[in-house]
This record gives C-alpha cells, sequence and structure tokens, in this order.
C-alpha cells in the first residue's frame, strides 16, 4: 500500500485504518458464511448479530440514556431535515429553529413546507461568526420543538452553551457526531450522519425519546414515521448494511480508544495546533469565527489574498494533503479534524502552514 493522504475532507472523509484493514480481511467471507457482508441477507443470523451490536454499541459509546431509542435510516442528515417537522409539529403548534449557518438555514427552510416555523435567532447579520447566547434565543407560544445544528460544518462554529428552553429540543449533530459527551436530558432528538465521525456516507443514526413515540404523526409516508423505525429495529427495509458494518467496527475503536472523554480531549489538542498556526500568524491566516465559537472539528481559515490560498490548495494537494478547500459556497480553506484523523496528520499540516507563510509572504 502506498502513503495514506492526509485527509482533512468534511465528509465522506477519514477512517480508522485498523478498521479499513479489518474490513478489508473480511470482506470477501464475512464469519465464515462464503459471501461479503454486502452480499448476505439482512435477515439472516450474520447480519443480524452485526446490526445487534452496532445499536448495542452506538447507544453504549454515547452514553445514551434507557429512554432513548436508535434508529439507523438511509437518506443522510438530509432527509431528517423533513422527518423531524412531518413527525413531530402538530397541528396549531410551530417549530423554532437556530439559523446558524448553511445546514441549519436548509433544515429550516424544510421545515416551513410542512408547517409553520420561524428562527428563534438568526446569525446571518453577523456572518455566521458565533453560536447564539441563551438569552438570544426567543420561543414563542405554541412552539412544538426548538431544532439546533451543534457544529456548522461550512461555518466551522459550534455550541459552547446548550439551549436552555422549555420546549424540546431536536438537534442534528452530524459534524460533531459523538466527538463530545451531552446533556441528554435536554434532547427529544439527536441525529446526525454518520459519513464524518462514524462511518461511510449512506445513512443517519437517530436517537429518538420513547415518550414523544406516541405523539408523533401517523399521517405520514409510513417509512418517514419514527415509530416504524423503531418498532421494527431498524429492519422496516432493507437497510444500508455496508454502513451498519462499517459503524460498528468504528465504534468498537472509539470504545478502545478511551470513548468520549478521551476522544474530546484529542479532538481539542487537534485543534489547537491549528488554531496555533493561525492565531501566531499575524493576520496571514485568519479566521472569521469567534474564538469562543470555534469548531474543534471544522477549522476554516482564509489567506491574505485568493491567489495565495489558490497556491496553498496547490501546493498542499502534491504534500499529499486532500479536502482543505472550503466550501463552494464560502471559498477559503477546511481542515475537518475528525476522530481518525491521525496526530501525524494534523502535526504535518501544522508544519506544512507554517513554512507556506515563510516562503509565501504576503
Amino acid at each position: 500500500m502506498g502513503k495514506r493522504a492526509y485527509n482533512f475532507g468534511a465528509g465522506p472523509c477519514t477512517l480508522p485504518l485498523p478498521v479499513l484493514e479489518e474490513a478489508q480481511r473480511e470482506f470477501v467471507d464475512y464469519m465464515n458464511s462464503g459471501m461479503s457482508v454486502i452480499e448476505m441477507s439482512h435477515r439472516g443470523k450474520e447480519y443480524d448479530k452485526t446490526h445487534a451490536e452496532a445499536m448495542a454499541l452506538a447507544k453504549e459509546v454515547y452514553g445514551v440514556p434507557e429512554d432513548f431509542e436508535v434508529i439507523f435510516v438511509q437518506g443522510g442528515a438530509t432527509l431528517q431535515f423533513a422527518m423531524v417537522p412531518m413527525n413531530l409539529i402538530e397541528p396549531g403548534k410551530k417549530a423554532a429553529y437556530i439559523c446558524c449557518g448553511e445546514w441549519s438555514g436548509k433544515a429550516f427552510k424544510e421545515a416551513k413546507i410542512f408547517g409553520e416555523a420561524y428562527p428563534a435567532w438568526d446569525g446571518k447579520s453577523i456572518q455566521y461568526s458565533r453560536m447564539p447566547k441563551n438569552s438570544e434565543i426567543k420561543i414563542q407560544e405554541g412552539t412544538a420543538y426548538l431544532h439546533m445544528t451543534s457544529n456548522e460544518t461550512i461555518g466551522g462554529i459550534r455550541n459552547i452553551e446548550w439551549p436552555e428552553v422549555n420546549v424540546p429540543i431536536v438537534a442534528d449533530m452530524s459534524s460533531d457526531f459523538m466527538s463530545r459527551p451531552i446533556p441528554w436530558e435536554k434532547f427529544d432528538i439527536v441525529y446526525g450522519g454518520i459519513q464524518k465521525n462514524l462511518g461511510p456516507s449512506g445513512m443517519a443514526m437517530v436517537f429518538v425519546r420513547k415518550s414523544i413515540l406516541d405523539k408523533c404523526n401517523k399521517n405520514i409516508a409510513t417509512y418517514l414515521r419514527y415509530d416504524i423505525h423503531v418498532n421494527n429495529q431498524s429492519l422496516y427495509n432493507t437497510p444500508p448494511v455496508f454502513s451498519v458494518y462499517m459503524m460498528g467496527k468504528v465504534l468498537k475503536w472509539m470504545k478502545a480508544q478511551g470513548g468520549l472523554k478521551d476522544i474530546e480531549e484529542t479532538a481539542t489538542r487537534r485543534a489547537s495546533l491549528v488554531y496555533g498556526v493561525i492565531d501566531k500568524s499575524s493576520g496571514y491566516y485568519r479566521s472569521h469565527v469567534e474564538k469562543e465559537y470555534r469548531s474543534i472539528m471544522n477549522i476554516v481559515f482564509r489567506l491574505p489574498t485568493e491567489v495565495l490560498e489558490e497556491k496553498f490548495l496547490a501546493e498542499a494537494k502534491k504534500a499529499n494533503f486532500v479536502g482543505l478547500k472550503g466550501h463552494k459556497s464560502v471559498g477559503g480553506c477546511r481542515a475537518s479534524c475528525y476522530n481518525a484523523v491521525t496526530d501525524e496528520a494534523v502535526y504535518s499540516l501544522r508544519d506544512f502552514m507554517e513554512k507556506f507563510q515563510k516562503e509565501n509572504p504576503a
């Protein structure tokens, strides 16, 4: 095998090498079945064990309380933008959304298709440079739930304090899924696409508080009902078997790393290496994000000119770095330091950034 790329892509993203190697060994003959996992029946004993282990590990690693169910469902977080309001907006009720960037804006737009929705806070006037303070979140009477996005992948901001509101909270945690412990007592639904920290693309994982299932709308397409997926253990239809299989292996790897507390400490340390270069560069590298709200998963930055940015990205590619180009909607650069990104990759990026500034003065 050639040298592994330093993959800082925002998703799909890098996965732990031991997990990939284990999957490689098992791929053509899983559990001595004479088949790969993507060929066998999702009702067979081999996959049934794999599925059940992944569900149990998801709850264990994330510290999920007993009063939550876990669901595996296709469509990524984008389908959840629709499933949440379809299930939760009751007649005569409305939904509140914290609009803190591109993805929360997409979720808000989707909610308005299925019911009344309003922004409980909108950071557009400050160029989405931070998350809201609790005192800034305004909940109207008759609100069914508050939707929040804990980490904006494109904007590089994250929540540092969790909302204190008197309505159920729904959280899209796609880009910091299982990167830190969360206060479960505050949430009724936590969801995210798994293609950032947990596995390959093709699936969302949704944690649903049991007490809301009876209240969910039943007059929608069967596949889009949370209770249907819960009652069928996420086997109502053929599940995304490869995504489930790989996620189970990643969860085992995460458990072996020491769990979420150690993972959060590692992520914070790695992010500080990159932010350290930015802060010491005398403005050569700059971030629009207020320091307190900087994401430790998605580090966004600009260079003095677009010409220098293009040169930076071109030279980074030659130096084995992948995925450093910022999202097309905002430009610039972005380093996504998800759980499986190695220390070697982050140290190498730090050194490359310092060297590039020295050799390419503004």
